[in-house]
C-alpha cells in the first residue's frame, strides 16, 4: 500500500532535467504520483475479481431480488438425516442445517457475477494494486443480536481461533495469509505470503465474524446444542436434537435495509425436518408436511410426481435452468492405490461405464455426460486446444501425454444398448499395454500375478443401481469389483484417512477458479485428511499450473489457464466423469413468489416470500380437493 512516507520519503536529487522540464512539471508529475496512491488506497463498496463491479456505491439492491417482496410467512423444508450441534466450524458432530443464516460475512458475493464481494459487516475495504494486503473498514451499525456492536476484536479473534481451533480445512484454505491486524476498533488489516494473487481479499472477506465474547468462557472445540450467539438474519427459535430446528427472523436485524440484503431473507420462519429415507421425503411433500423440495433423483422426477396436487398445480413441479457451473462428479480413483498407479489402466476402467444406457434405462434421458471438470461454463475446455492454450501448456509438451496437444477430451460413447463391445476391446488393449492379462479366467499381473481388483465405497443406496451394471462390464475385462454400501460416520473416516479404492465424489465449482484448486488438485494436498485431493494427485505440472491459473492478472487469462489446466485434468483420467444437469428441479407448494429474473447461479430460497394471496386460494383448493 502507498502512503505518504513512501512517495516522499526521501528528497530526490535535484539535477539539470529539473531545471528544463520547471517546476510546473514536476508538480504535475507529484500530483499524477498522489492520485495513483489515492486510488489505490481509496476505501471501496466492492472488489471484483477481475475489473470493477457491476454495482455502484449508490446502487439500491441487485437485479435478481424483489426490493418489495413482503416479510412473513413460514416455509417448511427436508433433510435427510440427522444433527447432534450447532457448532459449524469444528471436525466434530453432524452440524444442524440453517447455520448460515445465524453469522453475517465480511463481504457478500453477488449471484451474476464471477466474483465479486460487496461490504456486509464490511463498510468499505483498502486494496492494494499488487492485493498484498486488504484493510477492512467495519460498519458502526454492525451489531450482534445481544445489541453489542462487531468490532475488530471479533474479527482477529474469529480467524485465529479457527486457524487453531477449527476445522483444519481452514487452515489449507487461509494458508497464503501471513497475518491479521486490529488497526483500531473498526478497521482490521490481513497481510498475505504471496502478491499478485487477486482472489485472496475476496477469500478473506467470505469469513463469517463469531462473537469474541460470548465465546471466551465456552470451550471453541467442543459440540454444543446451545443455540450460539450470531449477527445474521436469523436465530434459532425452537429445537429438538435430530428432528427439528425452526429459525426465527431476527424483527429489528441490524443489515435488513442495506442495498446486498434488500429483497431477501423474507420468511418469518424457516423450519427443518429431519427424516431418515427420501423416499419418505417425496411421501411429506405431497401429503403437505413439507413446502419445498429439490428433486436429485432423475427416477423418482419422472415417475413419483404424476399425482393429482401436481396435475391442478397446487403443488408446482418445475425445472429452472442455470448458468451455474456443474464441475465434475466422478467415480474417482485413488492413485495412492497401486492398482490405480498407471494412467492406461484408469483410462481402460472408464471405458466399461455404458453412459448412454443408464442414461436412458435409469434416468429417463434427463442428463448430459459431464466432459469437463468445469461444465456448462466458459471455463470448460473444448475442442482442439487453442494458441493461447498451447502456449500455456508448451513448456509441459515432454511431461504431458500427447492427446492433450491433439484432441479434445471425449467421454467414451455407447449405442445405449449395454453392451459396449468396442469400449470394451480398446480398455482391453490398454489393460494389456499395462501388462494385465487374462489368466485362469481372470485380469492379472504378467509379472507379479496380481490380481486386478478394486472397491467401489458408496454411502448412498440410491447409487447401487448405477454402479452394478458398470461392475458387470468390468467383470467382462476380467477385473473383479467389490461395492461396498457404509453409513455416513464411516464414510467420512474411510474418506479423511484415504482408505478407499474408488468413491463417489466430486469437486464443486464457482465461475472464477482459483486458490480452491490447490484444495483439489495439488501435491501439497495430496496426503491432507483436509482437503478435497480424493484422487491423491502428484503432479509437478499441475502444481504449476495451477499457480499461473491463481495470478492471472484478469479475466481472459484466467479463462485461457482454467481451459489448460482442465485438459491436463482430464487426461490423467483420474475418475470415471458422470453426468450433469444445467437445471434446478424443485416442487414447491403453490403458496410462494419469487423473483422474476433468476440468478444466473440458480434458485435462491432467500430470495423468495409466502405469497399471502396465494396461500388462501390454495388452502381453499386443498378443502375442495378429495
Amino acid at each position: 500500500m502507498y502512503s505518504k512516507n513512501k512517495i516522499f520519503g526521501h528528497q530526490p536529487r535535484k539535477d539539470k532535467r529539473i531545471e528544463r522540464w520547471g517546476y510546473g512539471l514536476v508538480f504535475a508529475i507529484c500530483c499524477t504520483w498522489m492520485a495513483t496512491a489515492a486510488a489505490e488506497t481509496a476505501c471501496r463498496h466492492g472488489m471484483a475479481m477481475h475489473g470493477n463491479p457491476k454495482y455502484g456505491a449508490d446502487f439500491h439492491h441487485f437485479d435478481y431480488v424483489n426490493p418489495e417482496a413482503p416479510k412473513g410467512g413460514s416455509i417448511r423444508l427436508a433433510v435427510q438425516g440427522t444433527y447432534d450441534s450447532f457448532q459449524d466450524f469444528i471436525p466434530k458432530g453432524n452440524s444442524a442445517s440453517g447455520l448460515s443464516l445465524l453469522y453475517d460475512q465480511l463481504l457478500v458475493n453477488s449471484a451474476d457475477e464471477p466474483f465479486t464481494g460487496y461490504g456486509l459487516i464490511t463498510e468499505c475495504m483498502e486494496v492494494p494494486e499488487d492485493r498484498s494486503q486488504v484493510v477492512f473498514h467495519l460498519r458502526p451499525e454492525a451489531r450482534w443480536h445481544d445489541g453489542k456492536p462487531i468490532t475488530a476484536d471479533d474479527v482477529v479473534w474469529t480467524f485465529e481461533t479457527l486457524m487453531t481451533k477449527g476445522h483444519p480445512s481452514f487452515r489449507f484454505y487461509y494458508a497464503s495469509v501471513a497475518g491479521v491486524e486490529k488497526l483500531d476498533e473498526r478497521r482490521v488489516k490481513f497481510t498475505f505470503k504471496e502478491q499478485g494473487n487477486r482472489e485472496l481479499p475476496l477469500i478473506v472477506g467470505q469469513l463469517q465474524v463469531l462473537p469474541k465474547h460470548y465465546w471466551q468462557d465456552r470451550d471453541f472445540s467442543r459440540t454444543t446444542l446451545e443455540p450460539p450467539l450470531g449477527s445474521g438474519p436469523y436465530w434459532i427459535a425452537s429445537f429438538e436434537a435430530g428432528r427439528y430446528v425452526t429459525w426465527e427472523r431476527i424483527a429489528d436485524y441490524w443489515a435488513a435495509d442495506l442495498p446486498i440484503q434488500r429483497g431477501q431473507y423474507n420468511f418469518q420462519e424457516i423450519r427443518y425436518d429431519y427424516y431418515r429415507d427420501t423416499t419418505i421425503i417425496r411421501e411429506a411433500l405431497k401429503a403437505g408436511e413439507i413446502d419445498y423440495r429439490e428433486e436429485n433423483q432423475a427416477k423418482a422426477w419422472a415417475l413419483d410426481y404424476d399425482v393429482p396436487m401436481v396435475q391442478e398445480e397446487r403443488l408446482i413441479q418445475e425445472t429452472v435452468s442455470h448458468n451455474r457451473p456443474a464441475g465434475m462428479q466422478s467415480l474417482i480413483m485413488n492413485t495412492r492405490r497401486p492398482v490405480f498407479a498407471n494412467r492406461n489402466v484408469r483410462q481402460a476402467i472408464s471405458l466399461a461405464l455404458d453412459f448412454e444406457w443408464t442414461n436412458r434405462n435409469l434416468f429417463f434421458n434427463q442428463y448430459t455426460r459431464t466432459e469437463s471438470y468445469f461444465a456448462n461454463s466458459e471455463l470448460a475446455s473444448s475442442g482442439p486446444p487453442t494458441d493461447e492454450e498451447l502456449a500455456i501448456l508448451e513448456p509441459y509438451r515432454e511431461q504431458l501425454p500427447k492427446e492433450v496437444f491433439l484432441e479434445p477430451y471425449r467421454a467414451p460413447v455407447t449405442d445405449g444398448t449395454g453392451w459396449s463391445r468396442e469400449n470394451l476391446l480398446r480398455a482391453v488393449r490398454l489393460l494389456q499395454d499395462a501388462g494385465w492379462v487374462i489368466r485362469d479366467m481372470g485380469r492379472v499381473h504378467q509379472d507379479t500375478g496380481e490380481i486386478l481388483s478394486f472397491e467401489i465405497l458408496l454411502v448412498s443406496k440410491e447409487f447401487e443401481r448405477v454402479v452394478l451394471p458398470f461392475a458387470s462390464n468390468l467383470k467382462r475385462l476380467g477385473i473383479e469389483t467389490k461395492v461396498r454400501l457404509v453409513d455416513s460416520s464411516q464414510y467420512i473416516n474411510r474418506l479423511r484417512s484415504f482408505d478407499f479404492d474408488m468413491v463417489l465424489g466430486g469437486w464443486g465449482q464457482s465461475n472464477s477458479p482459483g486458490n480452491e484448486q490447490r484444495d483439489y488438485w495439488s501435491s501439497a494436498s495430496a496426503d491432507s485428511p483436509a482437503a478435497r485431493n480424493f484422487a491423491g494427485i502428484r503432479d509437478p505440472v499441475v502444481d504449476e499450473l495451477i499457480e499461473l491459473l491463481i495470478k492471472a492478472p484478469d479475466r481472459g487469462s484466467l479463462v485461457t489457464r482454467t481451459k489448460a489446466l482442465d485438459r491436463v485434468l482430464l487426461h490423467g483420467h483420474y475418475g470415471v466423469p458422470n453426468w450433469h444437469l444445467a437445471a434446478d428441479r424443485i416442487l414447491y407448494w403453490n403458496k410462494f413468489s419469487r423473483p422474476e429474473n433468476t440468478a444466473p447461479s440458480g434458485v435462491s430460497l432467500h430470495r423468495w416470500w409466502y405469497d399471502q394471496e396465494k396461500a388462501i386460494r390454495l388452502a381453499g383448493e386443498k378443502q375442495e380437493a378429495p
